[in-house]
């Protein structure tokens, strides 16, 4: 039998705030990409740009992933 990897959160119960939670997260991880280009010589102006684009990108999918998620726990109960 072959076994399938998924990106897909644990089952289980949802957070208290799991949109706030995802902006922390990656808001952390776009200014740590920053700092990382910053400390390595690279340049800060395309680090922003990047680390923007990485922010808003994984932000919108997870926040979409939620919505899913929330939708799908109020159809069981129902």
């Amino acid at each position: 039998m072959r076994k399938v990897l998924r990106w897909e959160p644990p089952s289980g119960r949802l957070p208290r705030r799991p949109y706030r939670d995802s902006v922390l997260l990656y808001g952390g991880l776009a200014i740590l990409l920053v700092v990382v280009a910053a400390a390595t010589g690279g340049s800060i102006l395309r680090a922003l740009v990047i680390g923007g684009f990485f922010f808003v990108a994984a932000t919108a999918w997870s926040w979409r992933r939620w919505r899913e998620r929330m939708r799908e726990e109020e159809r069981r109960r129902t």
